[in-house]
């Protein structure tokens, strides 16, 4: 009989590259709180001017390792912190820690990426590609490696429109890809079909895993967009903007007027703690799996974790149960009462922009002039309106995913396992979901406190009070000048557009 979950990781010794990202952090707090383990040992590169252990220092401060510091006050004793860099020849290690690592590490979770889809194709090929490809090599030369999984995405090969759980083929080798580092007018056409240097470099990274985890127990997990936790290690934590966070949080304080979505699409959200637990039941699989078998020539196993299998949830749902929870609690620096248009054609969007971005923001920053302060709002319409053409390509299509690996694993969990490591999505929960992520936004995204809600209502109402009209919302801008001098700008514009 297998070795349950936690009973697999009793005393062995955990590495995790990316551990001060969103995901990597709360894989950390849920090993550290749920796995007997040894050590648990962090890549961590020292960035602008601070070394690696000042860095965790402060991600410890967070409260995401709250419950930790309760139910395991010294759980700081069980991590090794290792400064390292991926981008490096030598990944930045000293002979030291690399021989430590090769003698003891029996785990390692590879979570460490450039998720910008903006990115350059060399930056995110340093890191993305080249940074896996060492990782790779030197996960090879581990004396006591039990397992390895490497954390991609589900949109890696998003050009095609069904992505199973298997390899696709990529348009360039490696070698080639780093003979054209430098190039910047090859981007375009060293991507093809693939919307950002993000989704591509992924691709070409989980073939690098299929060339080298032949023989090794090497799998690759590919989530969906990662939400706010649903429960732990606390609901609704969350630390960043991206996807659909950041569409909630502009619509939702009255910035972001239009948006290219379409309604009836999938939006293919997992909850950030279920991925945690997903991940870690991936490992406890490969582990198995590398144990029970020979492994001659069988290819590394991809899990995709994705919720539109088993709970599918629309954007327009989305949105407007958001909306709902708006009315509840509008947050106190919303600067228009909300309101939105979703829009797919493109140049429908350009005019939708300008009427409904563009010249309130001209007659805001020439108001700002006036009362000799810095013009802003332009500048934060073009970086905000840039932002959402990234997202064009996942707010106006969806994907036919197939996900029986992780069905088939989720089969595998006995039933105290699956109350460790919660991780299905059959029959979700999304209303309840949505609420937390809506105060999840509110709090941690505007970093808005409950005790404000009743004179946010106030200003919300007083922002209301001119969309009373049937096919017209009029909608008000007040900016407080140094004289406390109220100024407001009116502007109409219909309601829902043919």
């Amino acid at each position: 009989m297998e070795a349950s979950i936690s009973e697999t990781f009793r005393n062995r010794i955990v590495l995790v590259t990316g551990s001060t990202g969103f995901l990597g952090k709360i894989l950390i707090e849920k090993i550290l709180r749920s796995c007997p383990i040894k050590k648990i040992a962090i890549l961590v590169r020292s960035k602008k001017g601070f070394n690696a252990n000042q860095r965790v220092a402060d991600i410890y401060k967070q409260a995401v390792f709250d419950r930790l510091k309760v139910e395991n006050p010294d759980f700081t004793d069980l991590i090794k912190i290792i400064d390292c860099n991926i981008e490096d020849s030598s990944m930045g290690l000293t002979t030291v820690d690399r021989d430590w690592i090769v003698e003891n590490v029996n785990f390692v979770f590879h979570c460490a990426a450039t998720i910008k889809f903006n990115e350059t194709l060399e930056s995110a090929s340093k890191i993305n590609i080249q940074g896996t490809e060492k990782l790779l090599s030197f996960v090879t030369q581990m004396k006591n490696l039990k397992g390895f999984v490497h954390v991609s995405t589900a949109y890696s090969h998003c050009p095609r429109d069904e992505i199973k759980e298997q390899y696709y083929p990529v348009p360039i080798t490696v070698k080639k890809l780093k003979n054209m580092s430098g190039v910047d007018d090859s981007t375009p056409r060293v991507l093809e079909d693939w919307p950002n240097t993000y989704c591509f470099t992924k691709a070409i990274a989980e073939n690098l895993v299929l060339i080298n985890g032949i023989h090794l127990p090497m799998s690759v997990f590919r989530p969906s967009i990662i939400g706010c936790t649903k429960s732990e290690p606390d609901p609704g934590w969350l630390e960043n903007m991206n996807g659909p966070s950041g569409i909630v949080a502009g619509v939702m304080t009255g910035f972001l007027r239009t948006v290219p979505i379409v309604r009836n699409k999938i939006t293919d959200i997992v909850p950030a703690d279920y991925t945690v637990n997903a991940l870690i039941s991936v490992m406890w699989d490969t582990v198995n799996r590398y144990q029970n078998s020979n492994l001659i020539n069988q290819e590394p196993k991809v899990y995709n974790y994705v919720s539109s299998v088993e709970s599918p949830l629309v954007w327009g749902r989305y949105i407007e149960e958001m909306q709902d929870h708006y009315h509840e609690a509008p947050p106190l620096q919303s600067t228009w009462y909300i309101f939105y248009v979703f829009y797919t054609n493109l140049w429908i969007g350009k005019m939708l922009r300008f009427v409904l971005h563009r010249i309130p923001a001209t007659l805001m920053d020439f108001w700002l002039i006036v009362c000799g302060k810095s013009p802003k709002f332009l500048k934060m319409y073009v970086k905000t309106e840039f932002m959402m053409d990234l997202l064009y390509e996942f707010t106006t299509r969806q994907w036919k995913f197939d996900n029986s690996n992780i069905r088939g694993l989720w089969s595998l969990l006995s039933q105290d396992d699956r109350n460790a490591f919660w991780f299905s999505l059959e029959e979700f929960d999304w209303t309840s979901y949505i609420k937390i992520y809506f105060y999840s936004i509110r709090k941690h995204v505007l970093h808005e406190e409950l005790s404000n809600v009743a004179k946010a209502t106030v200003k919300n109402r007083n922002l209301q009070l001119s969309t009373r009209y049937p096919l017209f919302v009029v909608e008000y801008f007040t900016v407080d000048t140094p004289n406390a001098v109220s100024v407001t700008i009116m502007a109409k514009v219909r309601r829902s557009f043919d």
